[in-house]
């Protein structure tokens, strides 16, 4: 088992905040969660907020879990860790909650993670990727690892794109830093290919052409750009204005439908690791994508994905547990092998909580992502720590 850790509760429930509830009868199983409903992450929390609302709406309509119908109890966090913690002690000292779906990300996720840990409340992380919030016994995740991210994009780089020399401008946050440590592990792997250039931005950064410019004096093959999908974007349409002509690899910051509303067609082409493939077959994959542009009129993405599938696994391993006493859920939850999920036929959770499954690339054409590879291989893709 995770070593268990030990926090203490800091401060009180905020005054007010914004909520968002499925309101049942009084006996329900209550599931808690956080997304950014506002401020400069508002795309991701509407996302997840809205795949999660599609599957408890479908749990409930066949029936609930242990003959009572879910709950979704959802407050926003505003991805401000300042914010979710307060919100998770609400959730847990007011509402009760069972078990919880981060659906925020990775300073946020952080900052609760252990609070639930310590109240014995079963937490998966949707998408946040920073190897501390699966410290503790309680907490998994279903999105990857950041450095299991970063190595599938150094995959991308050298692998499929033949890169010799690269270049990584990644941002100088928790999401960038274990992002590039990956890849950084990945290059060293690899000889005869080396980054020429390794630059990193601040997360409030919006001109990213000083950054364009050193990096083109040194010719990469390719630039392994970290960042989310509004600071990505305008990266892609500034080199296109400045005439400079590289291959862009992203992650799954970058897999949002604002990639292709804000770059435009500076950003077709764009390649990108993630965990939701639009093209799989699947009828799950197909009924979820189908369902999700009927009520949002929005291309579907990993965020959203990744929260519904969270949200079902807390469902599953509750109904396998046949109870909603913690500890049994999460034995459940590790016991989770060859699970069908949105975001890919998950192996299962290693024995720090981390999820196991193969890495999506893909690459946007005409506006969406589509199908580009598949990394598979056990060594990139299980995580270490």
């Amino acid at each position: 088992m995770r070593r268990a850790f030990k926090v203490m509760a800091l401060g009180a429930a905020m005054a007010a905040a914004m909520f968002c509830t499925q309101a049942f009868a009084a006996d329900t199983i209550k599931i808690g969660m956080l997304a950014p409903l506002t401020g400069f992450a508002a795309a991701d929390g509407y996302s997840a907020h809205e795949s999660v609302k599609m599957a408890v709406e479908k749990v409930n309509k066949a029936g609930g879990v242990l003959g009572k119908k879910v709950e979704l109890i959802c407050y926003d966090d505003a991805a401000d860790p300042k914010q979710s913690v307060p919100l998770a002690q609400k959730l847990i000292g007011q509402d009760k909650v069972v078990g919880f779906v981060a659906g925020s990300y990775s300073l946020p996720t952080r900052a609760v993670s252990a609070i639930f840990n310590d109240a014995e409340i079963p937490l998966i992380s949707a998408y946040a990727l920073h190897p501390d919030i699966t410290k503790g016994d309680y907490t998994f995740r279903n999105g990857f690892l950041g450095t299991v991210e970063g190595k599938g994009a150094a995959e991308v780089a050298v692998k499929m794109l033949k890169a010799k020399k690269i270049a990584v401008i990644v941002s100088d946050n928790d999401f960038g830093t274990t992002l590039l440590q990956g890849f950084d592990e990945y290059v060293k792997a690899n000889p005869g290919v080396k980054i020429v250039s390794r630059q990193k931005y601040a997360t409030s950064e919006k001109d990213f052409k000083p950054y364009l410019s050193k990096m083109k004096k040194d010719n990469p093959d390719v630039l392994f750009f970290s960042g989310y999908y509004f600071q990505l974007s305008p990266a892609i349409k500034q080199a296109k204005e400045m005439g400079i002509k590289i291959q862009f690899i992203g992650e799954e910051g970058a897999d949002s439908p604002k990639t292709a509303e804000i770059g435009g067609a500076a950003a077709e082409g764009l390649i990108i690791v993630t965990n939701l493939n639009r093209d799989d077959k699947r009828p799950t994959v197909q009924e979820f994508l189908k369902t999700y542009r009927a009520k949002t009129k929005i291309e579907p993405d990993m965020v959203g994905a990744s929260a519904y599938d969270a949200f079902m696994l807390l469902i599953e391993s509750i109904k396998k547990a046949k109870t909603t006493d913690g500890k049994a859920v999460v034995k459940a939850l590790a016991a989770t092998k060859n699970y069908d999920g949105i975001t890919g036929r998950f192996k299962g959770f290693d024995k720090d909580g981390e999820v196991v499954k193969p890495i999506q690339v893909q690459i946007l054409k005409n506006g969406v992502f589509r199908y580009y590879g598949e990394i598979t291989d056990s060594k990139l893709i299980t995580p270490s720590k």
